[in-house]
């Protein structure tokens, strides 16, 4: 509990308009897409980084806990008050500060959303490729601190991999800048990278240069059913070893493809029990020549159906039944659980398997979306997290998920992170030694452990 001294300080930083503590604004900020609640002290909402630094500041000095927060979307809980503290939101800062069509990059504030710059990008002929599922609401901020992915992350990468600077405000209230609009630096540490993917734990950022590609000039997009989801699965890596690197190469499991036919997002045949969505990009002769030869590896390998879209309308169709999938589950049950394991792209038809049989032994729905091409996971686990039985039964069924894909040669996380969802398993995955070092890294830059406590570390 803040006191009203501390409040009334944190006021004066901000404005009276924007420190929060309202029981319905603490209610609102007490939980993000993880859905646990922890009940933040306050929110606070910064307009620009010398009130980041001055509100810092004074949290390191009176040992106040400050957990920064984008929209919210994340689904490890790493974005909540665990420890208490105050809630420090981004929506003030939301605007893009200069597209460089020269340099080929973006300059940007935390609390721009994914999906307004890749508008913006699109004017210029340019793209900033990172599409998480949640691009329509989720901020870059966010992004970076959580390294996300996406569908196109089979051909472009994820966050880090068109991060070139960063300027950041530390837990004690000092700025520094990393990076720049070079598209090369290897002086000293790289603490762009460093600072990607650390969860809130390390610094607040404030600003953020990214690296934008061309726009592509063609694409391709097909639709493969098959009758077995193994089929498919091994379908995903003759592509992938033929030389044919797609934007995205996306598979749906029959759980869920009954689900989105019942929501009427779409239609299948009865039998179908997995559907690849593939779309490839570039110039128009590379990307035809392409989308016939996926055809092709998909009709030798057992698909019933094939459907190649001939323009953007009918692209929009065949993604329909992707970017229904979430809101189509969301309806069976109070709650799902959404996890992210990723293993080898060789590994992906065992792991399917893993996934299918974990669900026969502790009785639980599970449907499989993949981020196929890279190896990427969804299973989304249907619940109702008051159901304590069933919890346990999900706990268990956990452990041995992430078992199977440490033991494959795979991760805990291809890009949602581990924040409070995951952190009980991070042993599994790095040794004892390692985990001294992040915390020793975590130490250098927040002596008095007041960013976001009680994540991962």
């Amino acid at each position: 509990m803040l006191s009203e001294a501390i409040a009334n300080e944190l006021r004066a930083i901000v404005g009276s308009n924007w420190f929060l503590d309202s029981p319905e604004d603490l209610a609102t900020y007490s939980y993000d897409g993880f859905l646990p609640e922890y009940k933040p002290d306050g929110i606070i909402i910064p307009e620009n980084r010398e009130e980041i630094a001055a509100i810092m500041g004074l949290a390191n000095k009176e040992k106040i806990n400050i957990i920064p927060r984008g929209a919210g979307t994340n689904i490890c809980g790493s974005s909540v008050a665990r420890q208490g503290g105050i809630i420090m939101a981004f929506h003030r800062m939301n605007r893009i500060l200069e597209i460089d069509r020269e340099n080929m990059c973006a300059v940007v504030q935390p609390g721009v959303v994914n999906a307004d710059l890749q508008r913006e990008a699109a004017r210029f002929r340019l793209m900033y490729p990172p599409d998480p599922a949640s691009m329509f609401v989720s901020t870059i901020g966010g992004n970076v601190a959580l390294n996300a992915g996406g569908p196109r992350g089979v051909k472009y990468g994820v966050t880090r991999d068109y991060l070139l600077g960063l300027e950041v405000v530390l837990p004690t209230g000092e700025v520094i800048r990393t990076g720049g609009k070079s598209l090369k630096s290897v002086t000293g540490y790289d603490l762009t990278r460093l600072m990607c993917g650390s969860e809130g734990t390390l610094g607040i950022i404030t600003e953020i240069i990214l690296k934008l590609v061309p726009l592509p000039t063609s694409k391709a997009t097909l639709q493969a059913i098959f009758l077995d989801v193994d089929h498919a699965a091994k379908t995903v890596s003759a592509i992938m070893a033929s030389g044919i690197v797609p934007t995205t190469l996306e598979l749906i499991d029959k759980v869920i493809l009954d689900v989105i036919s019942d929501y009427g997002g779409a239609s299948f045949p009865k039998d179908a029990e997995a559907l690849l969505l593939i779309e490839v990009d570039g110039e128009e002769v590379l990307v035809k020549a392409q989308g016939e030869r996926i055809e092709e590896f998909c009709k030798e390998r057992g698909a019933i159906e094939v459907q190649r879209a001939r323009n953007a309308e009918e692209a929009e169709m065949l993604w329909q039944a992707r970017r229904t999938a979430f809101g189509a589950v969301a309806r069976l049950r109070p709650n799902i659980l959404v996890e992210d394991a990723t293993v080898p792209v060789k590994r992906l038809p065992d792991m399917i398997r893993v996934i299918m049989d974990l669900a026969e032994k502790y009785g639980l729905r599970i449907g499989v979306l993949a981020h196929a091409g890279d190896g990427n996971l969804h299973p989304l686990i249907m619940t109702d997290l008051r159901d304590e039985e069933e919890m346990a039964r999900i706990d268990k069924a956990l452990d041995e998920l992430f078992e199977a894909a440490i033991g494959m040669g795979g991760t805990l996380s291809g890009e949602h992170g581990v924040g409070i969802a995951k952190d009980r398993f991070i042993d599994m995955e790095y040794s004892e030694k390692a985990i001294e070092i992040m915390r020793g890294i975590k130490r250098v830059f927040d002596p008095n452990n007041i960013l976001n406590p009680g994540s991962f570390l």
